[in-house]
């Protein structure tokens, strides 16, 4: 495995979903995922490819195409370019970015020593990829899969099976070690109450205190539909009945048309 990353684009935006909504974002956008997800949005991160996109100037939304892969002091210049700011947050998002954990390493550590805010964007499956940085995140947004609407990509070495529970709950135990985490799930209407109470019970297991984002889905790919309102209210009322601090936040950046 390299040190330098295999990406698909380097770009500035703002946040569109989580508790860090509308935070000005530096995003560092990884190549391949071992997960597919019915409403992904972005399918162009499942597999690696021979260039990257990289944005020259905040905002522009072009761009030049550099080959890959890219050393990691490379990238964390480019960041610096993009928002001089040290109250932007750095998004390591993919894809998933834990496929590539040397190079997530080395790009974590070249953002610390600039004191860089690193918000590690990640389907919380590989416990033993984050478990080395843990403690020099700041942010890990852990998406917690559930089986309704979520496979694993043909040919993946992954966790064998479909349910996601058990590799979820060591993800996110290894996960504490970070700065801050908070887990979110997105919501379709194939979600099942008996999955989502099952995510809950695990969740418990580790901290109550764990923020959760219940997140409706956008619809994308393969679903053409959010939830019922009143079946979102209910997933609420039922998350907070077991949880301290729970969210329903929807995606905002395809309402104001940003990336």
């Amino acid at each position: 495995m390299s040190t330098s990353a295999s990406l698909i684009e380097i770009f500035a935006s703002a946040q569109g979903e989580g508790p860090e909504v509308g935070r000005t974002t530096v995003f560092v956008r990884f190549g391949g995922c071992d997960l597919r997800c019915r409403w992904c949005d972005s399918p162009g991160t499942w597999r690696t490819r021979s260039t990257c996109r990289v944005e020259e100037q905040a905002g522009r939304g072009d761009g030049v195409e550099w080959r890959n892969p890219l050393p990691a002091a490379v990238v964390a210049e480019q960041v610096e370019k993009l928002a001089p700011g040290r109250s932007a947050w750095v998004s390591l998002t993919g894809g998933e970015p834990l496929l590539q954990p040397e190079a997530v390493a080395a790009l974590v550590q070249e953002l610390a020593v600039r004191g860089r805010r690193i918000y590690l964007e990640t389907h919380g499956l590989h416990a033993d990829a984050l478990a080395p940085i843990a403690e020099r995140i700041d942010l890990v947004s852990m998406d917690w899969k559930l089986a309704s609407d979520v496979r694993w990509a043909p040919g993946s070495t992954g966790l064998p099976g479909e349910d996601y529970h058990d590799a979820h709950e060591r993800f996110l135990r290894v996960a504490l070690g970070a700065r801050s985490v908070y887990v979110k799930v997105v919501l379709t209407p194939s979600t099942r109450d008996e999955e989502l109470d099952a995510m809950l019970t695990r969740i418990e297991r580790v901290s109550t205190e764990v923020p959760l984002v219940l997140q409706p889905v956008t619809p994308c790919g393969g679903v053409k539909a959010m939830p019922a309102p009143e079946k979102l209210l209910a997933w609420l009322a039922l998350a907070e009945s077991r949880l301290s601090d729970v969210r329903l936040i929807p995606q905002t950046h395809p309402i104001y048309g940003v990336r």
